[in-house]
């Protein structure tokens, strides 16, 4: 009896099969093992991993019984080497090593946005604080709280509140200034609340801004904050502004980045000149602008050239006309160049000698990103349009026979490198139950959309694409401002949901849940995710509504656009008999818990079976290639 060890080297995980081949040669999958890759992938650190994942594996198959489920394959019996110089480690059961060729490629994602709002000192300046108190409008010349006794009667005023001065003296002074017309309040301090609770006439109050000591008095300035569960409505028109303020038809076109910024606001503050101008180089920029994201020239059976102002639709639109990509340059010194740079130096030393890794693949998706209003007064940010790419590259061919030598000098074992990788894993989805000829694999990582059809004869075509899981993390992270990257992460993978009580939480689809033990006090009021290990808060304050149409639209505008793309490709020549009818996917990406169901959706409407793969009818979308390594053993008829 011989035993196999089976090993997928990923970007990400490092992924074991082990089985046994007996005298008839019959092969019994009998455990598997997945780690975190040590090292960049390709590189002879990752044997560390591979011993790490093939104790692992050995541990499961011998400390227990296997189990009566296991799954059995005839393959035709191996011719095995006579001529090597390794002999087998005595504590390791496993006669023979295979190792994927790896396919050379690693993908790399940035993002960059295309227009900026900026502040003249002729445009209006805007806030949105969380903890606004009262609602409605006020429109009034600011006036310093220590200044009431000088208020003119019949003007009307917003006063403005530094530090200096406490809550309950604030107070004290508005409600003794009867004479005076005050029709809102601007602080420094986070005190909105307490100010307005002790109000015998009560007045919209905006707190938090920082910078409030900047203000002179005297400026044309109007605030609003909205009711409850509500979003302002004057100040995110910029002909309510325009109302307000009794602004000029050319200073209504000025404010319009103002008001497209507090658009979802709860509350707001405009005014109509700042005190302080902004910096010079600001003061000729009326509105937003076209930044210098940069052009790509696109090598292919046709050559082209692309502007990623235009957009990610015309981006897509001009990798797809190019046909067959041999390689993607940048324009030199823009945003796009500093990205496409990165990824392809991170690849430089995988290359062969005098060989330049090639971006043979590019995925552009328009998105927004939270940018800094420049020459703003509170920190104020703006959604702003921007695109984000992925790129892939590849080096030729990696190193794989390194750590193969490396392996079988560590273990004494005979070590080969074997099997393309795409093949590999079209190979061990099939081990599905209920998949079929043709047969199109979508293996959905972390840096790349990989896919292969096969047809009954065993030809098989393949194609790896730029753009996946990462890609969507950082689209998540970017539009909903998060400062955390593993928080995104969060938002990807797992469901959200609102703890409403002590007791319940609503999901994301209204579903109620109740606790009977209670919920844990510091999640309440709280939207969460709900991941394996219980509640993971989401602290940045968004609704959930946000969290779920930005999460589910990143993972969209990747992974459906990209696998309908990829199938496209594949299948492009293939006439009526190749038409697909089965698409499984594998990977990481294929165990989300939505994504499986979009891609579902979007093959129907094409007329395929598609469907998360069960590997090994038990193992779920993952160890496709590992457990392909084995199916594809001494060359298996399938």
């Amino acid at each position: 009896m011989k035993i196999l060890a089976a090993v997928d080297i990923g970007n990400s995980t490092t992924e074991v099969c082990l089985a046994e081949e007996n005298e008839s040669g019959k092969i019994r999958f009998i455990s598997t093992a997945s780690i975190p890759t040590t090292g960049l992938k390709g590189t002879v650190s990752n044997v560390t991993g591979i011993l790490a994942a093939l104790e692992d594996a050995i541990t499961q198959a011998y400390s227990n019984t296997p189990s009566h489920s296991a799954s059995h394959v005839h393959v035709n019996k191996p011719v095995q080497p006579t001529n090597h110089a390794y002999s087998h480690n005595p504590s390791w059961p496993i006669t023979h090593i295979r190792i994927n060729e790896a396919a050379p490629v690693i993908g790399g994602a940035a993002m960059e946005t295309i227009t900026q709002t900026v502040v003249t000192e002729s445009s209006m300046l805007g806030h949105n604080p969380k903890t606004p108190a009262g609602a409605g409008t006020g429109y009034g010349k600011t006036i310093c709280i220590e200044n009431l006794s000088k208020a003119a009667t019949g003007e009307s005023y917003i006063l403005v509140v530094s530090e200096k001065t406490s809550y309950n003296e604030a107070a004290a002074l508005i409600n003794q200034a009867k004479d005076i017309s005050i029709t809102g309040a601007i602080l420094q301090q986070d005190e909105a609340v307490l100010v307005y609770n002790r109000l015998n006439k009560k007045i919209p109050i905006i707190d938090e801004v920082r910078d409030i000591c900047k203000i002179n008095e005297g400026i044309e300035t109007a605030i609003e904050a909205a009711l409850p569960g509500q979003a302002i409505g004057m100040l995110s028109n910029p002909y309510g502004i325009a109302t307000l303020l009794k602004l000029t038809p050319e200073e209504t076109i000025h404010v319009t980045p103002i008001a497209k910024s507090l658009i979802g606001a709860k509350s707001a503050v405009v005014m109509k000149q700042p005190i302080n101008a902004p910096p010079a180089h600001h003061k000729t920029a009326k509105n937003s602008s076209p930044q210098k994201i940069g052009k790509i020239y696109i090598e292919g059976n046709k050559s082209i050239a692309i502007d990623f102002n235009q957009g990610a639709k015309s981006v897509m639109q001009a990798i797809e006309s190019a046909g067959h990509i041999t390689d993607i340059q940048s324009e030199p010194g823009t945003n796009i160049d500093k990205m496409l740079t990165k990824a392809v130096s991170s690849m430089a030393a995988l290359a062969p000698s005098g060989k330049e890794p090639q971006i043979r693949d590019l995925f552009a998706v328009d998105t927004f990103a939270p940018v800094a209003i420049s020459g703003a007064l509170a920190g104020e940010i703006s959604l702003e349009k921007a695109i984000a790419v992925a790129a892939m590259v590849t080096a030729g061919r990696l190193p794989m026979e390194a750590i193969a030598h490396e392996l079988a000098t560590k273990t004494g074992i005979y070590t080969t490198v074997v099997g393309v990788e795409p093949v590999m894993a079209t190979l061990g989805a099939l081990t599905t139950p209920g998949s079929g000829f043709p047969i199109a694999m979508l293996d959905l990582g972390g840096g790349s959309t990989d896919a292969a059809i096969m047809n009954a004869t065993g030809q098989v075509k393949s194609v790896s694409l730029a753009g996946a899981g990462e890609l969507v993390t950082m689209m998540i992270q970017s539009q909903l401002g998060l400062s955390s990257r593993q928080t995104a992460e969060n938002i990807k993978k797992y469901p959200a949901a609102k703890v409403e009580s002590m007791f319940h939480i609503r999901l994301e689809n209204g579903e109620v849940i109740f606790y009977e033990d209670g919920i844990d006090p510091r999640f309440f009021g709280s939207i969460v995710v709900l991941s394996p290990a219980g509640m993971i808060k989401i602290d940045e304050e968004q609704p959930i509504e946000k969290i779920v149409s930005i999460r589910q639209d990143a993972k969209r505008g990747v992974f459906v656009d990209n696998a309908i793309r990829a199938i496209k490709k594949l299948t492009a020549d293939a006439g009526p008999a190749g038409k697909i009818k089965h698409v499984i996917l594998v990977g990481g990406s294929a165990e989300d818990f939505e994504i499986p169901g979009f891609l579902s959706a979007a093959f129907a409407d094409m007329g395929m079976v598609c469907g998360r793969g069960n590997i090994q009818g038990k193992l779920g979308p993952r160890n496709a290639v590992a457990t392909g390594l084995i199916m594809g053993y001494a060359g298996e008829d399938i």
